[in-house]
């Protein structure tokens, strides 16, 4: 029996993987069969697999796949706008995972503190549901993208004076640990309301005093395991389109690969200003979403509660 904690959550995850990809391969069979009796197939196109590889590699990195996905299916015309939220949330699930365990795996945190983070993000999406539901989105969406914004500003003036935060520590403690567990239940929550959990965790962090690659593990970790649990549901209604989220996956697996081994071999200042980049370029796209009257697609997680 495994001692170590983060040990479990990786068997977790991984077991997590194996009931969605049964599950998911289950319902693709079965749409396969009908497929064939109307001439017709499931299988993915070559755009949507490269689609796929390119969206989960810049995901990787801590920019968020959701939503340059959505713009590409309309760009594209691959996925009609009412699949949309079902067919991010399935075809992301499995390389949002690999991410999960990958990082996990290579990237130091002190086990504890990992465990409180994801724990509190998945609580903050399930039970922090009701609370948040009925905000306005854009006020929301405006909040986040002013907020970012501050909080790079001040992680760049750090950088800038030569003493960043979190150089070398992979634990919070006390009141850190406190206010670590109290922001990532509520980026948990705000991920109902589309919210994207990355840009935000990143942030919180760093300021918190983490090492800067200590965000990778702690909000793809969190991902991870509510992603698998929204897609299941997506499948089970069909409200999904198969090809497109089985493109999503084949492409984004090896996408991931090779992302990871990216991440983990650039300098931890570049990681830092990589963090600062990603919040800004999210913040920006918040406000804009927040502006516009039209915008029905959510930063980076859509809804996880269908």
């Amino acid at each position: 029996m495994p001692s170590d904690p983060r040990t479990v959550l990786l068997l977790v995850l991984a077991l997590l993987a194996v009931v969605f990809a049964a599950a998911w391969r289950f319902w693709l069979l079965q749409v396969r069969r009908e497929a064939a009796q109307r001439a017709s197939t499931a299988a993915p196109s070559a755009t949507g697999i490269a689609l796929g590889a390119a969206t989960n590699f810049f995901d990787t990195l801590g920019v968020g796949s959701f939503a340059p996905t959505t713009a590409l299916f309309r760009v594209f015309r691959l996925v009609p706008d009412r699949l949309i939220p079902g067919t991010l949330n399935v075809g992301h699930a499995l390389p949002t995972v690999a991410q999960a365990l990958i990082f996990i795996a290579i990237v130091q945190v002190e086990p504890s503190t990992l465990l409180a983070l994801i724990a509190a993000a998945v609580a903050g999406a399930w039970l922090g549901a009701g609370m948040v539901s009925g905000w306005p989105r854009r006020r929301v969406q405006m909040g986040m993208g002013v907020a970012l914004l501050v909080a790079a500003a001040l992680l760049a003036h750090q950088l800038l004076r030569g003493a960043p935060v979190g150089a070398d520590a992979v634990a919070l403690y006390g009141s850190g640990l406190a206010l670590g567990i109290a922001g990532n239940f509520v980026l948990g929550a705000l991920m109902t309301l589309g919210v994207g959990l990355y840009a935000p965790c990143m942030i919180l962090v760093s300021l918190l005093g983490l090492n800067a690659r200590a965000a990778f593990p702690i909000m793809m970790g969190s991902c991870a395991f509510l992603m698998p649990v929204a897609g299941l549901r997506f499948i089970a209604r069909g409200a999904y389109a198969p090809a497109a989220a089985l493109g999503l996956t084949l492409g984004g697996i090896p996408a991931v690969l090779a992302a990871a081994y990216l991440v983990r071999s650039l300098p931890l200042d570049a990681v830092r200003v990589l963090i600062v980049a990603v919040a800004v370029l999210t913040a920006v796209s918040l406000l804009r979403s927040a502006a516009d009257p039209d915008t029905t697609a959510s930063t980076e997680r859509l809804p996880i509660l269908p």
